[in-house]
């Protein structure tokens, strides 16, 4: 049996940690660590923690109040995202997403990351609690967005691990960038499908975590259109048939600038809340979220006939760069080269070959990928559909 009573103060932040990109990165790193040590809080997970070296200075601050933690690492440059804990953690794993963004986004950089929902099994004195972290797929046109099919299917995939790796846990937290808001599809579909409840108060629902004014990376136009920023970093939990959970405190516990400093600690904001376990069932959260399925199931369907649409074209493109190719070797024959029209048609046929092959790899390879991983998500979604619709 557990105690009467059992307190844990969570935060998450994303940390905007990436090298050679993010503004003041060191000094905002140091300010985060240093709040991360300053014993308020019992279990902290953090986002876009791109490199180990920044993992490590916050680590080696932590030590001594949060001495239980673990980064996951994963895809090119690491998930970037981690855990630290106050109390023992005795199992971890990390479950990545399908659809990851697009490899030729260089400046998106999402799938460079590998991302994915980590978990750690964290030992409260004797009450399991299954801690997770995620870090969705960011929303870059919210008009022309072509990450929705992506970050839906990211939202039902998480929802289903949790779904599935909570058995036996006395309580479940998920804490990290969410990068959906409380109305939008991923979110409906996150809450609905695993049953997590939201650690908002609703008094506090119109704050917001990134693009706030108060928050020096904020830029004007966002800042005068929507000054309180929108809510996309979240804590979200669920109890269990023996432990049940309340909120005694939610709150953006940062100060809007580092002490000392002209910018803020992150372009996020960190949220915090205090959860409180004692005996008792929690109460089932029934959401029907049958009709965002389908939803997400129509985005689905419309993602793969654009995925179509791009294998004719890129097919299309290089069908057409063969031609300047060919071209190029007859010159060999037509034209009596110097050495400089030599290394000039050499390094125009490099150029077409590589994007050729560039053209070649996004039609057959690329394109296979994204196709599979679309109809896997349909799959899936439409016999999560078939059992809710049995269950009634």
């Amino acid at each position: 049996m557990m105690a009467n009573e059992i307190s844990a103060s969570i935060l998450t932040l994303n940390c905007w940690s990436i090298p050679y990109v993010s503004k003041d990165r060191a000094a905002r790193i140091s300010a985060i660590a240093d709040k991360c040590a300053s014993r308020e809080y019992d279990i902290i997970c953090l986002q876009e923690v791109w490199s180990i070296q920044d993992f490590k200075v916050i680590k080696t601050k932590v030590q001594g109040v949060l001495p239980y933690s673990h980064y996951f690492h994963s895809g090119v440059v690491g998930s970037g995202v981690c855990i630290l804990s106050r109390y023992f953690i005795y199992d971890v794993i990390f479950h990545k997403w399908p659809l990851n963004g697009y490899v030729h986004k260089i400046h998106h950089g999402d799938w460079f990351g590998g991302k994915g929902v980590g978990l750690c099994k964290i030992k409260i004195l004797n009450m399991n609690i299954n801690v997770y972290t995620a870090h969705l797929h960011a929303e870059y046109n919210r008009e022309n967005d072509e990450y929705m099919a992506h970050r839906v299917l990211q939202a039902f995939d998480t929802a289903q691990f949790i779904r599935m790796t909570s058995g036996g846990a006395d309580a479940v937290i998920l804490a990290g960038d969410l990068n959906t808001e409380p109305q939008d599809l991923a979110y409906r579909i996150m809450r609905g499908v695993s049953g997590l409840m939201d650690a908002c108060p609703s008094s506090a629902s119109h704050i917001g975590t990134n693009e706030c004014a108060n928050n020096s990376y904020t830029c004007s136009k966002f800042a005068r259109t929507r000054p309180d920023g929108k809510r996309i970093d979240h804590i979200l939990y669920l109890g269990s048939k023996t432990v049940k959970v309340e909120i005694t405190n939610f709150q953006h516990p940062l100060p809007n600038r580092v002490p000392y400093k002209n910018f803020s600690y992150s372009d996020h904001e960190a949220v915090m809340a205090t959860l409180k376990f004692t005996n008792g069932e929690h109460g089932i959260n029934n959401v029907d979220v049958t009709d965002s399925l389908k939803e997400a199931i129509e985005i689905c369907k419309t993602a793969l006939k654009s995925v179509q649409r791009q294998r004719f074209w890129y097919l299309l493109s290089g069908c057409i760069l063969i031609i300047p190719l060919i071209w190029s070797l007859g010159l060999n024959c037509m034209l009596d080269k110097s050495i400089g029209i030599d290394i000039g048609l050499n390094i125009l046929r490099i150029f077409l070959t590589a994007i050729l092959c560039y053209a070649l790899f996004m039609s057959s390879i690329w394109n296979n990928v994204e196709k599979n991983a679309l109809k896997a998500g349909c799959l899936a979604i439409e016999i999560h559909i078939k059992r809710l619709s049995d269950l009634h």
